[in-house]
């Protein structure tokens, strides 16, 4: 580790297979905690590149429990979290509509580091127990159409790596990974990033992929389509801003979109709007999340005919169902 900390610290990147194998050396114990968070900081004050990126995906992607879920035609609503919003749980909940509405959804997800709660923490204190069993996956996806791939269960390297990243408390190349690692390798992605930049590194990693997405990144900071500003997206026909009016919303205010304080109130959130009680600003960011990542799957649609059939399923409580039927099978 000491000669890989040294390359670091004279400013000079790693090649696609050194990344890989650095990353696969952290997974097989071979660093200690201190090692092991000297470099996540040392990435924490430089640039990724391509190549170290595209090699720490290639070691996630090769380590990771492997689970078959062809069959189906799966989305991810992922963002990379490291926003510092700490804005509620609107990635998960627009999973389930995007699910109520005939979708089927492979959520990956994890516990909350550099935010207060992740979706694994609200998914865990509802009651869903995580598991990376393929049967029980693909009867989830069956009976209440989707699954939750919690990502410890499914990388090893993100266990290990796990409570050094919540001991440091802030975003790091880790978070970057998430949503390029889901095991279920899902055909379609909807990502959301926490700059500019990494979202054109996603643009260009996601042009080499055959899955049809839409990268995300709200252009005060969010990782998430946040109604308190446009929107810049780059997907299978280029990049486009996404104005508040193009929405048909006005701005709201950014303590609307707040989350909760603890897991517990961060949970009534999620259910507030699973059952039709939470405010309209809470319920129009979910809608217009969940209509991104179906017209992620539908291109040919506009984007008020995939916020109507969001609607349609969050207001008949086809949305609540799936949750209800995911936590029960």
């Amino acid at each position: 580790m000491k000669k890989i900390l040294n390359h670091l610290f004279e400013n000079k990147s790693f090649s696609r297979g050194e990344a890989k194998n650095i990353l696969i050396s952290i997974s097989e114990g071979t660093f200690n905690s201190s090692q092991i968070a000297a470099f996540i900081t040392a990435y924490a004050m430089r640039n990724i590149t391509v190549q170290e990126l595209q090699g720490f995906r290639d070691a996630m992607l090769d380590m990771c429990v492997k689970v078959n879920l062809s069959g189906y035609e799966l989305i991810d609503l992922c963002g990379t979290g490291g926003d510092g919003k700490d804005t509620f749980n609107i990635s998960t909940l627009s999973s389930f509509v995007v699910a109520g509405a005939g979708h089927h959804v492979a959520k990956h997800g994890n516990y909350g580091v550099s935010s207060g709660c992740g979706s694994s923490n609200v998914m865990e204190y509802l009651g869903y127990t995580f598991t990376n069993n393929e049967d029980t996956l693909r009867r989830n996806l069956d009976t209440a159409g989707i699954c939750f791939l919690h990502a410890p269960l499914f990388n090893p390297a993100m266990k290990i790596v796990a409570p050094i990243r919540k001991e440091l408390g802030v975003k790091t190349f880790f978070n970057m990974l998430g949503p390029m690692v889901n095991p279920g390798q899902p055909k379609y992605q909807m990502v959301g990033v926490f700059s500019l930049e990494l979202a054109r590194l996603y643009a260009y990693l996601y042009q080499d992929t055959d899955k049809s997405y839409t990268i995300v990144h709200a252009l005060e900071g969010y990782d998430e389509v946040s109604l308190t500003c446009d929107v810049k997206t780059f997907s299978n026909k280029g990049e486009q801003i996404l104005t508040l009016q193009d929405m048909g919303f006005d701005k709201v205010d950014t303590n609307a979109i707040k989350g909760g304080d603890t897991v517990e109130s961060s949970a009534k959130i999620f259910m507030d709007v699973l059952n039709g009680e939470a405010t309209d600003v809470q319920n129009n960011v979910v809608l217009c999340n969940s209509a991104l990542a179906i017209k992620t799957i539908k291109p040919e649609q506009s984007f008020a005919d995939c916020f109507y059939e969001a609607e349609e399923s969050l207001t008949s409580k086809k949305a609540l169902n799936s949750f209800k039927n995911l936590l029960a099978c």
